[in-house]
């Protein structure tokens, strides 16, 4: 979907603004906002730059760098953390061969921390993209990235394009 047809999804008012951040960067396929696309959101709703860079600033969901296809946010939560989150975290560092903050070499993953995610009884957890994933173990882990890739690796033999 184009960025001026994401635009013309929502009505131009200031209350829309983090869902059209949303809808833009999820459509970027480096997963982040360039500044043609903030500068499109300023005129649009008739705002100015510093309101529109300071929601983006103020809301760790959204970057304005490249991020691999595919963000995982690992929850560091307190409780998450008593549930064994370190050691979740370190089988998925090691699957993907990064650490926090990082992005693997092929673009296809961004590892970024999550203060909270707001699901403990399911800790520890991850969310991929937008989609939430709990009780997180060795297996499960394992099995979504190994998924992943395997979406990856299809996309790319049938030519898929990301505008």
């Amino acid at each position: 979907m184009s960025r001026d047809a994401i635009l013309k999804k929502f009505e131009p008012v200031a209350d829309n603004l983090i869902l059209i951040l949303h809808h833009l960067q999820a459509a970027n396929p480096q997963s982040y906002l360039n500044v043609e696309d903030l500068d499109r959101v300023v005129r649009y709703l008739n705002t100015t730059r510093a309101q529109v860079y300071g929601v983006v600033k103020y809301y760790s969901m959204f970057s304005l760098e490249p991020r691999g296809r595919n963000v995982i946010y690992f929850c560091i939560s307190p409780v998450c953390r008593m549930m064994g989150g370190l050691d979740a975290l370190q089988v998925l560092e090691e699957n993907l061969g990064i650490k926090l903050g990082e992005t693997t070499a092929d673009k296809l993953f961004t590892l970024e921390h999550s203060e909270c995610l707001g699901h403990c009884d399911k800790a520890p957890m991850l969310m991929i993209n937008q989609e939430i994933h709990g009780d997180l173990t060795r297996k499960k882990i394992e099995a979504l990235i190994r998924g992943l890739r395997k979406e990856a690796g299809q996309a790319a033999g049938k030519g898929e394009s990301h505008d």
